[in-house]
């Protein structure tokens, strides 16, 4: 599984109508939506189709046609986000009519094509299943900690200085296993 981290577009145009793929991370979706139907009043058609793991570590997957014909348009991009093997993303094709109908056959290729394209430049990430794990450290270790952190690649998640230092960090158990490691030795 694969994973993007930063917005990607691509413009395909077919018969005078603009297909424009944004291509986000899912965490950006809701507030890329609304910022493109501000950026785009004109535009026809806001299509949408998204995969994400949630809790439980199932694939979550939506797709939205936004009054194009039924199946033509979101489902035929969440099929390039599954054959892709692309998760945690999510992608939003603004349409922009053309003047020429493109009928059933011709929707479902440009909306596919435009969705491949802007995979096809975009750069993707290994996905790793991360865990998170809570420390409670003296105050004289914090400068080994976030060496150690920094050094093995653990995000450090939060800090609270309390009595002890309590720090949550999120990393790849193998990562972790490393650092507790690291720490120990």
């Amino acid at each position: 599984m694969q994973y993007i981290q930063d917005i990607s577009i691509y413009t395909h145009e077919v018969k005078q109508s603009k297909f424009i793929a944004h291509l986000m991370p899912y965490s950006l979706y809701e507030e890329q939506l609304q910022n493109l139907k501000n950026e785009h009043p004109k535009a026809r058609h806001f299509v949408t189709a998204f995969r994400y793991l949630n809790e439980f570590d199932q694939v979550v997957e939506h797709s939205s046609d936004d009054g194009e014909p039924k199946g033509t348009s979101g489902k035929p991009s969440l099929m390039v986000l599954q054959g892709q093997d692309i998760i945690n993303t999510a992608v939003i094709v603004v349409r922009y009519f053309g003047g020429t109908k493109l009928g059933t056959g011709g929707l479902v290729r440009a909306y596919s094509d435009a969705v491949n394209l802007v995979v096809n430049q975009s750069h993707f990430l290994a996905y790793e299943k991360e865990i998170q794990k809570e420390l409670k450290i003296a105050y004289s270790d914090v400068r080994l900690v976030e060496y150690t952190c920094k050094e093995l690649g653990i995000q450090i998640i939060q800090k609270d200085f309390e009595a002890e230092v309590v720090y949550t960090l999120q990393a790849t158990e193998e990562k972790m296993e490393n650092f507790f490691a690291a720490l120990s030795s």
